[in-house]
């Protein structure tokens, strides 16, 4: 089916704007975004329906849950195990601010699993009312389209509930995938990392995202032996190279083994444990493996091809820019359209939608400038420009502010780990066009910069903004002298 050309005038009334539904808008997938599209669509009169699996708190098998990938199983009990791995580190440095632990610190795995358990329980709860309180409707059971206007409900008990509406929203996000090599049935992904029955002693990470990054310093802070494996020769592909090489030796600095260049070949059972087999005929032995190789939209179950709903290669739903796909009266937020896969990017996606859709407001996602940040121990956090892409995007040169330092709690807690702190800025303009910082606090601080950027702050205004001493994030507001300046790559006309 040929893609509707849109304009202001046209969005929101798809054809059939006069025929009687169930609902205005029916969203599939109860995750960040959709919630969010569905409570601002009801606040602004429509009439909503919602539907989701149910979440089980004890089983890591079933992928539903109002609240979705970050609530369930992603950045909510990630974070959590984050917290609770830091301490380790936090312990270790302690005694040389006097604090006397002669006796051997004993961790509680299955008390923080329970602690984990409660609070996306609770989060579960609070997104319930929040729809709730909305007006929402929502149906426990698996959502799929059966036409432009029409969405099946399978219930869990294989019940099959049909429901029309004027609008359809698909916001089913994305799920984690396996490689494909002999034994990966004794793999596990970041969905059953997340309530491990046991922690494990020596652990395999396959990946080098975030994920990857994230578990490998979970499990390293509570003292299992890691190896981190990955494709590249740094981790973290997609990030400035500076900091992915800071990165790497904050890793390794904190006692995981870095295996750059190495992927795994076969998984094989045995009584102790998996023996892991690599492309450079190494072979380990460990208690689990974690493939984190990335994650791929949730689409296969949603009948988008009798419907004619476009997908890309990868199975990702294609839209415009104000989320709407090829079938007028169908749209899509969210990892499931594999843009930027954030959720504060889906929440805006969803918020756009609602504007859009019912709030008589045709509003487009702004995807710049957007932060985001790495939980490993310490964090990696980043918004704007890359070096690398900034020297690809400008127009002129590219000066490059750098601050490598030892922060203040280290030089008496005796811990070897620098942060590190960068500023692309444009010489011309004086703009600041990205910064990021690998160090305690980064996300934190960084929140902070990224509302300088969105306003178009430049250098010199960085300059004139008086410090916070002592803090870490005053070295953002003190970088006085040029590490580096570079030309821009030449433009040519193809």
């Amino acid at each position: 089916m040929a893609r509707k050309m849109l304009v202001d005038g046209e969005l929101g009334k798809p054809d059939g704007a006069d025929a009687h539904y169930d609902f205005d808008l029916f969203v599939i997938g109860a995750g960040s975004g959709g919630v969010r599209a569905a409570r601002f669509s009801a606040n602004y009169g429509a009439k909503v329906g919602i539907c989701e699996l149910p979440f089980h708190p004890i089983s890591s098998e079933v992928i539903g849950g109002v609240g979705g990938t970050c609530v369930i199983r992603g950045c909510v009990p990630k974070k959590i195990l984050v917290y609770g791995a830091a301490f380790g580190g936090e312990l270790e440095d302690a005694r040389n601010y006097g604090w006397e632990l002669n006796e051997k610190v004993d961790f509680n795995w299955k008390k923080l699993l329970h602690k984990k358990t409660e609070e996306i329980t609770r989060l579960n709860g609070i997104y319930k009312r929040l729809l709730s309180n909305a007006g929402v409707k929502l149906f426990e059971g698996e959502g799929k389209l059966v036409g432009p206007n029409e969405v099946e409900v399978t219930q869990l008990d294989g019940t099959k509930l049909c429901y029309s509406a004027r609008h359809i929203l698909i916001a089913t996000g994305s799920r984690a995938q396996r490689p494909n090599i002999p034994g990966q049935e004794f793999g596990i992904t970041s969905d059953e990392a997340l309530s491990l029955e046991d922690l494990p002693k020596r652990a395999v990470v396959l990946g080098g995202g975030y994920i990857a990054v994230e578990f490998a310093s979970i499990w390293r802070g509570f003292g299992a032996n890691v190896d981190l494996f990955f494709r590249k020769e740094l981790p973290l592909r997609g990030f400035d190279n500076e900091m992915r090489a800071v990165v790497a030796r904050n890793l390794e600095g904190r006692g995981i083994n870095l295996h750059p260049r190495t992927n795994l070949t076969e998984l094989i059972k045995t009584e102790d444990g998996i023996k892991v087999v690599t492309d450079h005929g190494e072979e380990l032995h460990a208690d689990l493996v974690l493939f984190a190789t990335g994650r791929i939209p949730n689409t296969k179950r949603l009948n988008l091809t009798s419907v004619g709903v476009e997908t890309d290669t990868v199975g990702a739903v294609k839209v415009d820019e104000y989320s709407r796909t090829n079938v007028p009266s169908i749209w899509a937020v969210g990892d499931v359209t594999n843009r930027i896969n954030l959720t504060p990017v889906a929440l805006m996606e969803g918020t756009c939608f609602a504007k859009t859709v019912f709030g008589g407001e045709p509003t487009k996602p702004d995807y710049s400038n957007v932060p985001c940040a790495v939980f490993s121990i310490p964090p990696l956090s980043v918004v704007g420009l890359s070096e690398d892409e900034a020297i690809e995007q400008a127009n002129g040169e590219v000066l490059v502010f750098t601050s490598t330092f030892n922060p203040m709690k280290n030089t008496v807690s005796g811990r070897q780990e620098k942060s590190v702190m960068k500023l692309i800025v444009d010489a011309e303009t004086d703009k600041v066009l990205g910064a990021s910082m690998s160090g305690p606090d980064a996300p934190e601080i960084m929140q902070g910069i990224a509302v300088a950027l969105k306003c178009g702050a430049t250098k010199a205004q960085f300059d004139s903004t008086v410090g916070i001493h002592p803090s870490a994030a005053e070295e953002f507001v003190t970088m006085r002298t040029v590490t580096r300046q570079l030309s821009a790559k030449p433009k040519t006309n193809l």
